[in-house]
């Protein structure tokens, strides 16, 4: 679904992205109580199956949109499946991992999160390579209903696994979780944890969202037709999803288990350094790589983006398995949805207007190695909090801990 979203903000260039990210930003406000009261009233099974049948029932409607995309005017269409597919990418994802931090504890987490994020990068590679071979035979529109196809039998799998813990145990965690439907924002000001993890939420995606503006007006100058868009994207999604299975497979599991999670955040963020480093001195240039010249802020989202789904995710999730379950659903998917969409709001918002004050990339990019800077000292404090649960077996992920104990 992405290369089919982000073909529709290559159309329009970065300069209409705030609009896209603020209709994201509301969506989010509109939704979070609304989930925080799913979580309190629902178990756990009707909690994963109704959110996955909204979102089929979702992508089956957007077809005939598709197939009158022309006719709609990218601008307009843009606008509503840009801010569904964000809600949707967001919503579900923090809904799938919040699931898996209730059935591992912290150690479990630290070995397995990588392999399990590692069967998402195989299936977000073969998504890419479908895409772009399929785009040209079928079009967009049908690309969706594979999509549906797929988030259906995801959710059987979901489902199956919900009566059970990672031991193969019945599941103790299966009723309703209760509290205030407002718990995910008012921890937000009591628990330094989730203040660092918004913080970084904030910065991280700064970076993240740079990146995907500059590319996303390299496309709407170099990429005339809506396939040629979506096949670009395409090759995107794969190289990303290909470095970050690669990290999945060698440095991120060694390096949760030997070191520990927050190392998981801060090696990252060092990367994004070097990255806006190397692009803040090449501005618009390329690098000819495996026979191809790729444009330097292509490869900045792209290895920005491995890492952030190849380390940074897994290791933000195994440190959710310490805390309580309540804070596991609601603050998290708080931070990973509304905060995170306030943050592209801000920085696509902020994008704008420098190109506006005659900024270029070099300029855009040696802010971004000052936000990143920041963000490395950040990740280490979250990684070292308070008010983290211990780290280990050991680890009672419902039992109430002080957030300012130290």
């Amino acid at each position: 679904m992405r290369p089919v979203r982000d073909q529709l903000s290559g159309a329009v260039g970065s300069s209409q992205l705030p609009l896209f990210y603020l209709g994201t930003f509301i969506a989010m406000v509109v939704l979070t109580p609304v989930f925080g009261a799913m979580v309190a009233r629902f178990p756990r099974r009707r909690l994963l199956g109704w959110s996955y049948c909204f979102f089929i029932a979702c992508l089956i409607a957007f077809v005939p949109a598709f197939l009158a995309q022309e006719r709609i005017g990218a601008r307009e269409l843009g606008v509503v499946f840009f801010v569904w597919v964000s809600v949707f990418n967001l919503f579900v994802v923090s809904l799938f991992w919040s699931f898996m931090a209730d059935i591992f504890d912290s150690a479990q987490a630290r070995r397995t999160f990588p392999l399990i994020a590692l069967g998402g990068m195989a299936g977000a590679v073969f998504g890419p390579m479908v895409t772009s071979l399929l785009v040209g035979l079928l079009g967009v529109a049908p690309l969706l209903v594979v999509s549906a196809l797929m988030l259906a039998a995801a959710l059987v799998l979901l489902l199956r696994l919900s009566t059970h813990d990672a031991a193969g145990r019945p599941s103790h965690n299966e009723g309703a979780i209760g509290g205030s439907l407002w718990a995910g924002v008012l921890e937000l000001w009591s628990r330094p944890f989730l203040r660092y993890m918004a913080i970084l939420m904030l910065l991280g995606d700064g970076i993240g969202t740079l990146a995907y503006a500059l590319v996303a007006d390299y496309a709407k100058s170099h990429l005339a037709t809506s396939e040629l868009r979506t096949a670009f994207y395409a090759h995107l999604d794969l190289a990303v999803n290909g470095l970050g299975a690669l990290l999945q497979l060698t440095a991120t599991r060694w390096l949760l288990t030997r070191w520990g999670a927050g190392w998981g955040l801060v090696l990252p963020a060092l990367v994004n350094v070097v990255l806006l480093a190397v692009v803040m001195i090449g501005g618009q240039g390329s690098l000819a790589l495996a026979g191809a010249t790729v444009p330097l802020v292509a490869m900045m989202l792209a290895v920005s983006r491995g890492f952030a789904y190849g380390m940074t995710k897994p290791a933000c999730d195994a440190l959710y398995t310490r805390v309580p379950r309540e804070t596991r659903y609601k603050s998290k998917n708080f931070i990973e949805t509304t905060v995170w969409r306030f943050g592209d709001l801000v920085v696509t918002s902020g994008v704008s207007v420098l190109g506006t004050a005659g900024i270029g990339v070099g300029g855009m990019a040696l802010i971004g190695v000052m936000v990143s800077t920041v963000a490395t000292w950040v990740a280490r404090r979250a990684g070292q909090s308070p008010d983290l649960l211990p780290d280990g077996p050991a680890a009672v992920p419902d039992e109430p801990v002080d957030p300012h104990a130290r």
